[in-house]
């Protein structure tokens, strides 16, 4: 997605009493026809803030202001090296050498490694105190599948990225087979590119569409019974209320087939909230909780700003017109084709 952005500030740059100002400075939230906090365009959740925070921060939570121009100028210069090897490439192009394991992914142009914006923490997650994720529960599964070699597994693949070989669409990861964005979530964790949702408000419903793999949560507003357990969604049965300005979202029933959250265990136990808050005319606060005792020792929580950007969502066409599912199968049968031959 190509947006104007309506505000454009780089993620590190203010301290954090700046951040925290701009919950209390007496902004008054804009209502709809139904006189709720209004909520709705389109919404960039991108952030350089890494999700866990880097050990040497201990339990510090935002950055000093000297932290935090070091941290501009580190990405700065990781961007300037990655436009300089990528440079080097246009200049002499030349393929993977035969039998080389992996072609690469995209370059450094397609990669939103900036938020737009302001946040100064050392990580997004808040709780643990740590600002890591919490231990693992004895017997939760890691799923190793990532963006290079296939790795040993079994059907189902509950890794994002990825898989286990390629016999089938079945033995790759999840946002491959486009059943699941890999930062759509929920709950939305920011990363890689397209990290953009779009909030429609009506008087008893709230859609959270994300741009990858255009997925849309329809939420109730309104009481309604909950589903029966064994009815189980890709992305959670959500309910919504509104408290205060804040409209809170609530998701269980997830499928045992996606993992609860990042490369870990299944989200079968998993239950969520999040809550989203207007702050300022340009900036939501998204805070979610994840509490799974199958996978987690301990709940999880992160927070996060969506900046608003003047632009359209358009449908992410993940298979509609994407070969890459085909030429990923075609390519192992003719490797195996050649190996018969020889």
């Amino acid at each position: 997605m190509k947006t104007t952005n309506l505000l454009l500030v780089s993620t590190l740059l203010l301290p954090a009493s700046h951040v925290l100002a701009q919950i209390d400075s007496g902004y008054v939230v804009p209502r709809t026809e139904w006189n709720q906090p209004d909520l709705q365009g389109v919404w960039n959740f991108n952030s350089s803030t890494p999700m866990e925070r880097p050990s040497r921060f201990g339990t510090q939570e935002f950055l000093t202001p000297e932290e935090a121009e070091q941290d501009r100028l580190r990405q700065e210069q990781r961007r300037a090296a990655a436009d300089a090897a990528e440079a080097e490439l246009v200049v002499d192009p030349e393929a993977p050498p035969a039998g080389a394991e992996s072609t690469g992914g995209y370059n450094n142009f397609w990669y939103e490694s900036a938020s737009i914006g302001e946040n100064v923490r050392t990580s997004l997650i808040v709780y643990p105190p740590d600002g890591r994720l919490p231990a693992r529960v004895e017997g939760a599964a890691v799923h190793t599948a990532n963006l290079g070699p296939d790795v040993p597994g079994e059907r189902p693949v509950l890794a994002v990225f990825g898989g286990i070989g390629k016999n089938g669409p079945e033995d790759r990861g999840l946002s491959e087979r486009c059943l699941i964005g890999f930062n759509a979530g929920p709950p939305l964790t920011g990363g890689g590119y397209n990290a953009n949702v779009q909030i429609f408000q009506s008087k008893d419903h709230a859609v959270i569409l994300t741009e990858m793999v255009h997925d849309a949560r329809i939420v109730p507003l309104v009481e309604r019974p909950p589903l029966d357990d064994d009815i189980r969604l890709w992305t959670g049965d959500s309910r919504g209320y509104w408290d205060g300005d804040t409209l809170v979202v609530e998701t269980r029933n997830f499928t045992q087939y996606v993992p609860s959250f990042s490369r870990y265990g299944n989200a079968k136990d998993k239950q969520l909230t999040e809550r989203f808050t207007r702050i300022n005319p340009v900036t939501v606060e998204y805070e979610w909780t994840l509490d799974d005792p199958s996978t987690f020792t301990d709940k999880i929580t992160a927070i996060l700003p969506m900046t608003k950007v003047a632009g359209q969502l358009y449908e992410y066409g993940c298979h509609e017109g994407n070969y890459g599912m085909l030429n990923i199968l075609r390519g192992e049968r003719m490797e195996e084709l050649r190996a018969s031959q020889q």
